[in-house]
């Protein structure tokens, strides 16, 4: 056992040997049948592995073998020229059967032989090895990246990362193996020719001089022994090559090389039909080998057939047992939904859903590198610090009845936007000070319905130092969404989110909560006021003072709307913060008149309060609205109207129906400390 642990170096220890210690002719004879099987196990090894690591010693392999073929080149050669060109059986047999009679003809053979193995394979072995080495290195960083974005995702845990890691670095160290070891096979090749000339020519000296043979002896007995020594070393390093191509040419295979070349000549049955047809023509060519290319011919046509046949068949059952799966999923699912319950779970929306088109589904799928998932995990927290409510799970899915490179975005089943973008390219946005035109598709900016360009990566760069605003096209699509979730956070807040919100207000401070809620108001009212702060982008983070506004004013007010009123005021400071620079305030201010009239019209109901006013007075402040922000747009990039307090929520409402969006705060929700300056009147015009 111990000597079995050990034969390699044992092995490798007699070669060395062989180079300096003399062999007699039955023992060489011995190890060239040993270094002919040894060859020939690692050609057949190499057409039966899966991939390139499963024989990872083939980088080692190549060494010994050449250095066992070197080592035999140079005992032969001692022997060729020491012995008369006696070297043994095999040399002779070898030598005897490529000659065939005619030295001159044997040796061109044997030179075309080694020509072939040095150019043809050895040569493209080596350069496939070259680049796949290259390609191999190149890749590693993406994908380690991907590694660890499947690991960070969830998708692998930290052993099956640790694994693949660890397949990625043998890879690599495999191929730059390869790479140094085909040099050796490319040594081993010049290394034969020289020694077959040597051979040639110190023979034939050596045999006239010292045997005192004539020219035509010496030529028959040396070009026996040098073209038997010579095929006896390149019969196998032309296996070694060979093996060595099809080691690194394994990168694409699924299965070993008889499997892949069964499967997939098999696979193409019109293909040896026409074959088979197109070289029967060749029958009428004059001269031509009729038989040979009829039996040729008709073995292909009726493989072709036959494989059409099958595969028909083959069709035909796969049919069948689809037909059959249906039908019993069918049946299954009949037999799933005679429990009355399981219908009821169908009747569920979820609140947010994203449907794609096939083309956009790398960008999604974590599987595929795509990092949509994380993006919206990062603006679910940064939504929650900034408006103080958690944005639901956003349920994704595929659509196949969409265009490829569109998007729909659902807010509880209904379709609220949609989108175009395209994988792969960019979105360069005119800020209005760029300094070039730029080449690209013309498109408009699903979030904020601006016009852009969709551009390639090669012009990335050109855009950028124009000073157009470039955007990939996964951020396209999560801002999109972003903004959609801004606009319909108000119809996502459930009254679970509310009691979750109370929750971690009790936490803080439990005597508030336990206070106002259900004593003062009730969960359904806060959710209503909440509601109505969302739906103005107010932020709702402050729950505390909420709360205590609430306990102050609920008691004498019911109305939810009037309550809304003086939350908004004790947040002063909050929406301060949103719509000033810090200093100053920019507004557009509303008429004294349209004031009085709103307050006049507004009516009281069992229902909340309406405004009744003539649609021809609503039409011309809706004019004098449009006319001023039309005026100062230049000015203020998101226009400010700025009312008296219990002015406010009445033009709100009475605005949105023609301007949603606008934004209308009155005097004490702003503070105290910042400057307003009114940029403008809203009047109505005679």
């Amino acid at each position: 056992m111990k000597f079995l642990k050990n034969v390699v170096v044992l092995f490798v220890v007699m070669i060395v040997a062989l180079i300096i210690i003399p062999l007699p002719p039955f023992f060489l004879d011995f190890m060239f049948i040993i270094s002919i099987t040894i060859s020939l196990i690692i050609l057949l090894t190499t057409m039966f592995i899966g991939g390139p690591l499963d024989f990872s010693i083939f980088p080692s392999l190549l060494l010994i073998t050449t250095l066992l073929r070197l080592a035999l080149n140079i005992s032969s050669t001692r022997l060729i020229l020491s012995n008369g060109g006696e070297a043994g059986q095999v040399i002779a047999t070898f030598g005897n059967f490529v000659l065939g009679g005619n030295a001159i003809v044997g040796f061109i053979v044997f030179i075309i032989i080694v020509i072939v193995q040095f150019i043809v394979i050895t040569k493209g072995a080596e350069r496939i090895a070259e680049v796949s080495a290259r390609f191999t290195l190149d890749a590693m960083p993406g994908k380690q990246m991907a590694i660890d974005a499947d690991l960070s995702s969830g998708l692998i845990n930290e052993q099956e990362a640790r694994e693949r890691r660890k397949y990625i670095q043998r890879e690599a160290e495999f191929y730059g193996a390869m790479d140094g070891a085909t040099k050796l096979v490319k040594g081993d090749a010049i290394a034969s020719i020289i020694i077959a000339m040597v051979n040639l020519i110190a023979g034939t000296i050596i045999g006239m001089i010292q045997g005192g043979m004539s020219f035509t002896q010496v030529l028959a007995v040396y070009s026996i022994a040098t073209v038997g020594d010579g095929l006896v070393g390149q019969l196998p390093a032309l296996m070694i090559s060979t093996a060595t191509g099809m080691i690194v040419t394994r990168a694409a295979s699924e299965s070993n090389l008889n499997e892949d070349v069964r499967k997939q000549f098999m696979s193409q049955p019109k293909v040896l039909l026409i074959s088979g047809i197109v070289i029967l023509a060749m029958c009428l060519i004059p001269g031509a080998p009729v038989i040979q290319i009829a039996v040729l011919a008709f073995v292909l046509i009726a493989l072709g057939i036959s494989l059409m046949r099958s595969a028909t068949v083959q069709q035909k059952k796969e049919e069948v047992t689809e037909m059959q799966e249906f039908l019993e999923e069918e049946s299954n699912e009949a037999n799933f939904y005679r429990n009355i319950d399981n219908v009821y779970n169908l009747l569920g929306v979820e609140p947010i859903e994203m449907e794609f088109g096939y083309s956009l589904l790398p960008l999604v799928d974590e599987g595929s590198g795509g990092s949509f998932i994380d993006r919206i995990v990062i603006f679910r927290k940064q939504f929650a610090m900034e408006m103080g409510v958690v944005v639901p799970t956003v349920r994704l899915r595929d659509n196949g009845l969409i265009n490829p490179n569109q998007y729909l975005i659902k807010i509880k089943g209904e379709e609220v936007a949609r989108g175009e973008v395209l994988v792969d390219y960019y979105l360069a946005l005119d800020p209005g000070n760029c300094t070039g035109p730029i080449e690209g598709i013309d498109t408009i900016e699903p979030a904020y319905g601006i016009p852009g360009k969709w551009i390639t990566e090669n012009e990335r760069e050109m855009a950028e130092v124009y000073g157009y605003t470039v955007i990939d096209a996964l951020s396209v699509i999560v801002t999109h969404l972003s903004e959609m979730i801004k606009k319909h956070i108000h119809e996502l807040v459930s009254r679970q989110d509310i009691n979750i919100l109370l929750q971690n207000a009790s936490k803080a401070n439990q005597a508030i909560v336990d206070d106002v809620i259900p004593g003062v108001i009730s969960v359904s009212d806060l959710q209503k006021i909440l509601m109505n702060l969302l739906k103005e982008g107010i932020p709702i983070r402050d729950m505390e003072s909420i709360l205590e506004t609430l306990g102050d004013q609920g008691v004498a007010i019911k109305d939810t709307d009037l309550l809304t009123e003086y939350v908004r005021q004790k947040l002063k400071r909050t929406i301060t913060r949103k719509y000033t620079d810090g200093a100053s305030i920019k507004v557009i201010s509303l008429d004294q008149t349209i004031e009085n009239t709103i307050l006049s019209s507004a009516k009281k109901s069992e229902h909340g309060t309406y405004l009744a006013i003539e649609p021809q007075v609503v039409q011309r402040i809706v004019e004098g609205a449009s006319e001023q922000i039309e005026k100062v747009k230049d000015l203020m990039h998101q226009p400010v109207i700025l009312t008296s307090p219990i002015v406010r929520i009445y033009f709100k409402r009475l605005i949105d129906q023609f301007l949603p969006n606008l934004t209308v705060l009155s005097f004490n929700e702003i503070d105290t400390n910042i400057q307003i300056q009114a940029i403008g009147i809203i009047q109505i015009k005679d």
